[in-house]
């Protein structure tokens, strides 16, 4: 049976008044402090720190998981209603009307973003130590995978939009850091370059809600802000959700500024785990289940955000069904599966909840394949191009069966985690009334379907099938620092859903955040859509088979249809932003600065200047330097004068 979340924002701010922290959860500032020294111990600390900075910064990152995991156990003993404290930091902006504090949120909400970002992460950082073991900065590429993990914990725990910010901008530099890592590759140093830019465009959104917001409710704060939607106008509050949304949009790689995230695989492969399943790609998610009071007081701007990700998980997975490098197929699909988030946490009450779970439980096969990717890779001389793959899975037997239990949770097969998430999605997404249940619930449902192909795709051309291996790889398999972190993951992938469905349900665990817990029947009998789901996803991954397990994959991709065609280019979507921004963009900025040289300089400035100077040279002629001729002046001057008031008299 689906059940669904359901609450006012009354019920919700009402059943949430923070205490001051105390016991363990006073310690949750530590949480952000730990990996935030580890980075500046190593970044500080130079080469002195290049023996033991990496295995620092992970103990550092293991070291905040261990506090994140004492305080979820000190929020489980509590009574429900009890389970939110907040942390005072320092007052931050003191002055006149508005009093703006550094505080910290500890509630399930962001307990659970910590336990996420914590654990995987941590578990990033160890798989680190062997990807990068040869690599001669690994130390400052460990202080920026710190930097990351303070920063998105900073972004999860925050009070208040206006520090939510500061970590928002944290994670937007260190990606910015980290795709750019090996920056002497000038088409790297231009994805990070591009990863910056596109996120601005975004920020450019939180930034105009926070001031709305100051604006209308005097205070960025969460519960301040809960508590004054209600007096405020529709059109406000439906303007501030808009540019939450814009803001998402940039940080979670949605339509449409999904641009570059296939770009952002330059970095090394532990960053792209890290981006795509504990951090970065997450944040968006965040910010809209956060602002649920606001965007259930808006439902126009609701509406947008269901859009926005029916449209990103339908272009994501027909993207990623035409991409032949491993990394960007998976960083398609990370598009599509956010985008599957997005349009839960669009649909409101019924969907917040879901939304996460599959955050979670995405975070740990994403992972998990982003790993084993990094593994392929590894054995294969850093080749991604899967039609020279092929036969991997009798040489890289650990990688291979730690990325099919990834391979099969997002597939959504029973009884692995992608089954008790994202069906509850597609569940949500055929609940209501008139033609949106019909219009979102078919696209999640269409989208499992390609899902299920191009998943299958990528891992048919990777480990079965003839092997295509150039004659100077050697395969092999990676050493445990990177194929610990992968088991770990591929049994979260097989059993973490099934845990947080059943025996730990999520939705209990965050109704004291998101609200009352009560069923929704959606307009299709559940079992009918979990039949069709699953009828889908074997259609889709039998195809799949058909095409890439059976038949011999050629090594010269085939010139395909023009939807293929079209897929291979990320669907135009970088020549649309150059037509319709960055042309525009250009020739306004070539356009200001011929105003500038021509028209300022060369006109208004540079013409006064002349005047002055031709005027100047006139003047200068009647300095003779002939006292006749002062007298003379000063003789024509006092006659003037006397005529003058003569005249007047």
């Amino acid at each position: 049976m689906l059940t669904a979340l359901s609450a006012t924002a009354a019920q919700v701010t009402a059943a949430a008044a923070p205490e001051p922290a105390s016991g363990v959860t006073a310690l949750g500032w530590l949480l952000v402090a730990l990996p935030l020294l580890g980075a500046a111990l190593l970044l500080l600390g130079g080469r002195l720190t290049d023996s033991f900075g990496p295995l620092l910064a992970t103990a550092l990152s293991w070291a905040s998981f261990v506090i994140g995991a004492a305080i979820f156990v000190a929020l489980l003993a509590k009574d429900p209603a009890e389970r939110a404290a907040t942390i005072e930091l320092y007052d931050w902006v003191p002055g006149g009307s508005i009093d703006v504090t550094a505080g910290l949120l500890i509630d399930p909400l962001s307990v659970a973003f910590v336990l996420l970002v914590t654990f995987v992460g941590s578990l990033i950082l160890v798989y680190s130590l062997g990807y990068m073991e040869h690599d001669p900065d690994k130390r400052r590429f460990f202080a920026y995978l710190n930097l990351f993990v303070a920063s998105m914990l900073l972004l999860v725990l925050a009070d208040s939009y206006l520090l939510l910010f500061v970590g928002w901008e944290g994670v937007g530099l260190a990606s910015w850091l980290l795709i750019g890592f090996w920056n002497h590759n000038p088409a790297y140093a231009t994805a990070a370059n591009k990863a910056f830019v596109v996120n601005r465009v975004g920020d450019v959104g939180l930034i105009l809600a926070m001031s709305m917001m100051f604006a209308t409710f005097g205070t960025a704060d969460f519960g301040a802000v809960n508590e004054a939607v209600s007096g405020a106008s529709e059109a406000t509050v439906t303007g501030i959700g808009l540019l939450l949304l814009l803001a998402a949009c940039g940080k979670s790689a949605q339509f449409p500024l999904q641009s570059w995230l296939g770009d952002a695989m330059a970095g090394p492969t532990p960053v792209s785990a890290l981006i795509h399943a504990a951090t970065m790609v997450t944040a968006g998610v965040y910010l809209i289940v956060r602002s649920h009071v606001l965007f259930d007081a808006a439902p126009n701007a609701q509406l947008a955000v269901v859009v926005v990700g029916a449209i990103t998980l339908l272009y994501g997975a027909i993207v990623g069904c035409a991409k032949d490098d491993l990394k960007k197929a998976l960083a398609a699909s990370t598009m599509s599966q956010i985008g599957y988030m997005m349009l839960a946490a669009g649909l409101g009450p019924v969907g917040y909840a879901f939304a996460i779970f599959h955050l979670i439980t995405h975070g740990f096969f994403k992972a998990g394949m982003f790993l084993g990717a990094g593994s392929v890779m590894h054995g294969m001389n850093d080749q991604v191009d899967m039609r020279r793959f092929g036969g991997l899975s009798s040489v890289m037997k650990i990688t291979w069966i730690t990325f099919g239990l990834g391979w099969l949770a997002i597939l959504g097969l029973p009884p692995f985690s992608g089954f008790w998430s994202k069906d509850k999605i597609i569940e949500a997404a055929f609940v209501g009334e008139g033609w949106r249940p019909w219009v979102f619930g078919l696209t999640a449902l269409i989208g499992a379907g390609i899902t299920a192909f191009y998943m299958s795709r990528l891992f048919f051309m990777t480990f079965h099938g003839k092997k295509r291996w150039t004659d100077d790889v050697h395969p092999h398999e990676s050493p445990l620092t990177m194929t610990i972190p992968m088991m770990v993951l591929a049994v979260g992938s097989a059993f973490l859903g099934l845990i947080l469905a059943t025996v730990a349900p999520i939705s209990t665990w965050l109704e004291p955040t998101l609200g009352h817990v009560e069923h929704h029947e959606p307009v299709l009998p559940v079992p009918v859509l979990i039949i069709a789901t699953m009828v889908v996803v074997v259609v889709g991954a039998g195809w799949a088979w058909l095409v890439y397990g059976r038949e011999e994959v050629p090594v010269v991709a085939p010139v395909g249809s023009p939807l293929t065609r079209a897929a291979r280019k990320d669907l135009y979507q970088d020549d649309l932003n150059e037509i319709l921004l960055m042309g525009p963009g250009i020739s306004l900025t070539r356009g200001l600065l011929e105003v500038d040289r021509d028209v300022v300089d060369g006109g208004a400035v540079g013409g006064l200047s002349r005047t002055i100077a031709r005027s100047a040279n006139w003047l200068r002629r009647a300095q003779t330097g002939f006292a006749r001729s002062y007298a003379l002046t000063m003789l024509a001057g006092v006659v003037a004068f006397l005529g003058a008031l003569w005249v007047i008299n």
